[in-house]
């Protein structure tokens, strides 16, 4: 029994990897074709976006099959019940990329009102971010995971550096508004990216010690 509880952890594992290098690439083309303007790359990574879909769907399935067939106590079932929540997460990384991508068909054609160089920037840690939350859970690194959560802040600094730059160019001229809030949501959904990779990291924090949040619950 536990020989076969091992293998169908380890095989989650694998899910779970192959799910965030997935997302992780899918934001990585998601801005390249936003600095390229590569309308047919943003349109493709929108398409794909069933391929994260059913990723998630296929782990879920195979975590309640464990819960139900191998029934896991204790850190198992912390680990599984931890899967769980992050495949949810890795869900909407995958909706962000394609919500970026969406932004780059609108923008296509169009000369940037600014350089882009803080958004590759803001994109660049989120990816470090998720990368490093699922070596957490794979490693079942403490420190690392929380090392995840307090990099979010500065996600959120250059959140606001790119909105304030964002709003000097709408005071500046009217005419940059319509880009300039395209822009700010496709800075926002990167800061929500930073959000979901410090979300994957505090389940990492739970599938190690049992709390969540500072609250104890396995």
């Amino acid at each position: 029994m536990r020989i076969r509880l091992d293998e169908e952890l380890y095989k989650l594992n694998e899910e779970l990897i192959e799910m965030g290098s997935l997302v992780k690439e899918r934001i990585s083309r998601a801005i390249r074709a936003l600095i390229e303007q590569d309308v047919d790359e943003a349109k493709k990574i929108m398409a794909a976006d069933g391929d994260v879909d059913d990723m998630e769907k296929e782990i879920e399935r195979s975590c309640l099959r464990v819960i139900l067939q191998q029934q896991p106590v204790a850190r198992d079932l912390r680990f599984v019940s931890a899967i769980l929540k992050i495949i949810t997460d890795l869900e909407r990384i995958g909706d962000h990329a394609s919500d970026i991508s969406e932004f780059t068909v609108y923008l296509a054609g169009k000369p940037f009102i600014k350089k882009l160089e803080h958004i590759p920037q803001m994109a660049e840690l989120t990816m470090i971010m998720l990368t490093e939350s699922i070596e957490a859970f794979v490693t079942r690194d403490l420190a690392l995971a929380k090392k995840v959560i307090a990099d979010d802040d500065a996600v959120d600094d250059l959140f606001v550096l790119i909105k304030n730059e964002l709003i000097n160019l709408i005071n500046e001229s009217a005419g940059n508004g319509d880009q300039a809030l395209d822009l700010m949501m496709i800075t926002k959904y990167l800061e929500r990216i930073g959000d979901h990779a410090t979300n994957v990291a505090e389940w990492v924090v739970f599938s190690i010690t049992g709390t969540h949040k500072d609250s104890q619950i396995m």
